[in-house]
């Protein structure tokens, strides 16, 4: 008799779940699929800003796919997340490790705003809105400044949207995740990253980045400590009929040792006409701090006189510009093609003597589909 009673409890309880899971299904969404492939042709005079790391001719490519939905708690109460990785130039013959972590996580959202936890872009690189048109390619404004990042064991809040206009963002990195137990190398973490400091992002927008909703964007924005850095940032764009013009203003200082001295301006300008689907870009820029990862690929191979690290700290008077015009025609609502010429160039002081880099000219023709 015994068995019998837990054998009708187990099942008893078993049909409450299965009860339960039918009732909640309804407010369950189908998951979507997305991703994006970005295939392109560059001729590259150096391998400093190119996504393959390759100079001269060679294929560029960059795919990421994932999956993303949400659950209804109530009317106004919703779980969401996301799951993607990315291939980082699938295409490169000899790539071990093509496969790296993506934009991943867990949510909730409601009417006071959502909160995420997992790995997403920072506030402070999202802060950029449109104003990067040359976005995801060797002209991207990383290439001059830092703290683009994607960054993992952190915690997110984006508030509602006030008067139709305000939005308050911010990132919130945990600091017992970011810091090393590796006693042996204790000094050196010490050295390259922000062991025990508070890292965090915030951002303030005003207008719509997308320019469904109002015709202009702006955005201010501050890091600390994220990506070894502390900055603030201005993005300004306003939109005139068929032209859009924007600016990004960005200081920046690197929060290491060994960086002390690295600091700086970055400045860009640009515009996109659009004139029968297809959009014109022009784009300028200037950096100062040499944070940016072009000025930081460009002297990675530099020894100190010790013949051993990278002489950082005898880096000064750094001045980079960048010059970008291009174009790309949407063939479908997913589908485009692109094409942009580049320039690089720039000069700085290694221990009071005088370097200059050699002028970089990047033609690039593409195509991107997204699903």
């Amino acid at each position: 008799m015994t068995t019998i009673i837990r054998k009708l409890a187990h099942l008893t309880t078993l049909l409450c779940i299965f009860i339960t899971f039918i009732s909640f299904k309804p407010f369950a969404k189908e998951p979507q699929l997305f991703g994006s492939m970005d295939f392109s042709l560059a001729n590259a005079t150096t391998d400093y800003a190119t996504k393959n790391h390759k100079k001269g001719t060679s294929i560029e490519s960059y795919v990421t796919i994932g999956m993303k939905g949400s659950y209804d708690i109530t009317e106004q109460r919703h779980i969401i997340y996301k799951l993607s990785v990315s291939l980082s130039n699938p295409s490169v013959e000899g790539d071990k490790d093509p496969i790296k972590a993506h934009n991943t996580y867990l949510g909730i959202e409601d009417t006071l705003g959502t909160v995420l936890v997992g790995r997403n872009n920072t506030v402070f690189k999202n802060s950029e809105g449109s104003a990067d048109v040359f976005n995801g390619t060797n002209a991207d404004i990383n290439n001059l400044v830092a703290g683009q990042s994607r960054t993992a064991d952190s915690i997110w809040y984006f508030s509602p949207r006030f008067a139709d206009r305000f939005e308050f963002s911010s990132t919130y990195l945990m600091t017992d995740n970011h810091t090393s137990n590796d006693s042996q190398n204790n000094e050196k973490s010490k050295r390259h990253s922000n062991n025990g400091q508070t890292q965090y992002a915030i951002t303030t927008t005003y207008g719509d980045k997308n320019f469904r909703k109002q015709p202009y964007y702006f955005a201010a924005s501050y890091n600390r400590g994220i990506s070894n850095v502390n900055a603030y940032r201005s993005v300004a764009q306003i939109q005139f009929g068929e032209l859009t013009l924007g600016t990004l203003f960005q200081h920046t200082k690197s929060t290491l040792e060994e960086e002390q001295n690295m600091r700086g301006n970055s400045l860009f300008y640009n515009l996109m006409y659009c004139y029968k689907r297809v959009n014109f870009k022009a784009e300028y820029a200037t950096d100062t701090s040499g944070l940016g990862y072009y000025f930081s690929n460009a002297t990675k191979s530099i020894k100190s006189q010790d013949g051993i690290s990278n002489p950082r700290s005898q880096f000064s008077n750094i001045k980079m510009k960048q010059f970008t015009v291009g174009a790309d025609h949407m063939l479908l609502a997913t589908t485009q093609i692109y094409g942009h010429y580049v320039r690089y160039q720039g000069h700085y002081l290694n221990d009071n003597v005088p370097v200059s880099l050699k002028t970089d000219n990047i033609f690039t023709l593409g195509m991107e589909h997204v699903f």
